[in-house]
């Protein structure tokens, strides 16, 4: 059938449509149909968000899920990262996650008023990461690689991330045995994350991450993905580097 008629703020994404854009970005997100990629470049969304968060219509729009365009899943994204009341702001999140579907959603900036609330984020971080859902995980895994491997880290954090594929199994396994193709790339971009996050703790805490290079206690593709991460990042000394490279 036709597509449906466009709201007011459709039409005013589409006027920021960058079609090149759309066709190069579309190919970062494998899984996304291409038709719900409008094409904006992330400053120009983020303006234009920034001027629509200030609207009444705001309000509306985050009531408005689920959302068609893979533009306003970030405009509200964003917009719910800006909340400055922790309750609120958490409410909000939960409310999306559900909804989110790619990485790059799930990746934008972490709302800046749960820097101040880590104990009480903590059990809702536990929730996302066993939930089963790839993006809720990957969400969870961010916000602890984002609040947690500094001044609040404990080492018991590595072990929920190093556990974490478990979850996605157990959950995937409980509700479609037949699915297993889809484990696998739904679980690249699980796994993806928690190399990303055991990367940045080689980084803050080497003494208690490296055993579990050391010991081998990941899976063998997150295992090499952490080497790979370290290895190219500059945080980590080339002593370090040299050693990483002795468990390839």
């Amino acid at each position: 059938g036709k597509m449906a008629q466009r709201t007011a703020i459709q039409e005013q994404l589409f006027a920021l449509q960058d079609l090149k854009y759309r066709d190069f970005h579309s190919k970062l997100l494998p899984g996304i149909d291409r038709e719900t990629i409008i094409g904006i470049r992330t400053p120009m969304l983020r303006k234009f968000t920034k001027e629509f968060a200030e609207t009444l219509e705001a309000e509306l729009f985050l009531k408005d899920l689920p959302h068609r365009y893979y533009e306003e899943n970030n405009m509200h994204m964003m917009i719910i990262s800006w909340i400055k009341d922790y309750e609120v702001c958490l409410k909000e999140v939960k409310k999306l996650l559900p909804y989110v579907n790619n990485w790059a959603t799930c990746d934008l900036p972490a709302p800046k008023c749960f820097a101040k609330h880590k104990e009480e984020l903590l059990p809702e971080i536990r929730n996302w990461i066993s939930s089963g859902e790839t993006y809720t995980i990957r969400y969870g895994t961010g916000m602890l690689m984002n609040f947690y491997l500094d001044e609040d880290f404990r080492p018991e954090y590595l072990k929920l991330a190093a556990d974490m594929r478990y979850y996605l199994e157990d959950a995937f396994q409980m509700e479609y045995p037949e699915k297993v193709a889809q484990i696998r790339s739904e679980e690249y971009y699980v796994n993806m994350m928690i190399a990303w996050y055991l990367a940045t703790a080689l980084a803050k805490q080497w003494e208690s991450t490296i055993p579990y290079i050391e010991e081998r206690r990941l899976p063998e593709w997150v295992h090499r993905k952490t080497i790979q991460k370290a290895v190219e990042s500059y945080r980590i000394t080339p002593e370090q580097k040299a050693y990483l490279k002795s468990f390839r």
